[in-house]
């Protein structure tokens, strides 16, 4: 089974005057961590709503400081069940952001014919499950209890 899993992340940011800038700033610092190893991962500018329901910017910004939601999206092939696809994509995304909390935001399957007209990179080169992914795992992808 192969699926699409989006993960939100929280990244913080320093220096910064306004929430554009620093969503751009989030994006950029995010993508650095990610790439090489990790460059078919796409991200987006994640959602925030008020207790009323109304929408926000995806970065908070106080005393020259902001905490940006994003959202990464990662296709994880050859996994048993969703469960298992969100905990590959934990560890393998939360290795390369240390210190960033994570939250699996949702786990679709997809066929395997669609994920490969996504970017082009071969399945086999894209995050694939190992075996010693079920255990419980924090958001930089050590197992709870180490």
């Amino acid at each position: 089974m192969d699926c699409r899993v989006v993960v939100e992340a929280a990244v913080p940011v320093y220096d910064v005057e306004t929430a554009d800038e620093a969503v751009r700033i989030a994006i950029s610092k995010t993508g650095e961590m990610l790439n090489p190893d990790l460059n078919y991962v796409e991200i987006d500018t994640g959602t925030r709503t008020s207790p009323s329901g109304e929408q926000l910017d995806p970065a908070f910004v106080a005393a020259d400081e902001a905490l940006v939601a994003l959202e990464l999206q990662m296709d994880v092939f050859n996994v048993d069940r969703g469960e298992h696809a969100s905990r590959v994509a934990r560890k393998e995304i939360g290795k390369r952001l240390r210190n960033i909390p994570l939250k699996v935001l949702s786990v679709t399957e997809i066929d395997s014919e669609e994920s490969d007209r996504t970017d082009g990179t071969p399945a086999s080169d894209r995050g694939s499950a190992s075996g010693d992914d079920e255990s419980e795992l924090r958001g930089d992808g050590e197992p709870v209890g180490s």
